[in-house]
């Protein structure tokens, strides 16, 4: 039978199935609607394991709109309790952005993660002020002597933090990355882009509204073990 020729409410549901297949099951939108950036691979954006939603999220720690988003993109993580998935993606325009991220690497792997996301804090704040790799290397020297730690003369000898933040920039241009910050709020079917941070907390919602926390199955009773046969 031709589509033309079924009833129309049956037309409709068959034409509703076949666009739900269609469908990607990773789908992309943003939020604000229609200001989302084209991609080329977002195989990656998704939360951690385990994790109803996320933010996952591209910084560089020289960009003003990061120093912008920053503190709102952690007052979510803590309200709603939720990971925050985060990638350095230092922009080639900016001086000191990737040494920055190198520091903030050794700090979490030598000292504590912990510290190392005050360090970024800090940056962002202070990042009128660094104008220069001097003035970063001044700055952070001031930071590790406030924390009562010693700055070593050379942060990474071996390279091992920087082909970290490199495998972030790969990573970034893998998905086809055009601007920082780039953010995302992840489920494991769906993500957002989200381009204007004032629409941060109601994309979570949204997010978790549609994506409700699996319950446990109930535990069955265990079988009584049979006697061994006399």
């Amino acid at each position: 039978m031709r589509l033309t020729s079924m009833p129309l409410p049956v037309l409709s549901r068959v034409l509703a199935t076949a666009l739900l297949f269609a469908t990607p099951a990773f789908a992309q939108s943003s939020a604000p609607p229609n200001t989302g950036n084209n991609f080329k691979d977002t195989s990656v954006i998704k939360p951690p394991a385990g994790a109803r939603v996320a933010i996952f999220e591209f910084e560089d720690l020289e960009c003003p709109a990061c120093a912008h988003a920053a503190p709102i993109v952690h007052a979510a993580i803590d309200k709603y309790k939720i990971p925050l998935v985060r990638h350095d993606f230092p922009l080639k325009m900016h001086i000191w952005s990737r040494d920055a991220a190198i520091t903030a690497r050794y700090i979490q792997d030598k000292i504590s993660p912990q510290l190392a996301d005050d360090y970024r804090r800090s940056v962002f704040a202070a990042q009128t002020s660094i104008g220069s790799k001097d003035d970063l290397q001044r700055f952070t020297q001031k930071y590790f002597q406030a924390h009562g730690h010693v700055m070593p003369f050379v942060i990474d000898p071996n390279g091992l933090f920087a082909a970290e933040v490199q495998a972030d920039t790969t990573l970034g241009e893998r998905v086809g990355l055009s601007q920082t910050p780039t953010i995302f709020v992840v489920s494991q079917k769906n993500w957002v882009q989200v381009t204007d941070v004032n629409y941060l907390y109601s994309t979570i919602d949204t997010m978790l509204a549609q994506t409700p926390a699996s319950t446990p199955a109930p535990n069955s009773k265990l079988k009584k073990p049979l006697s061994p046969q006399k």
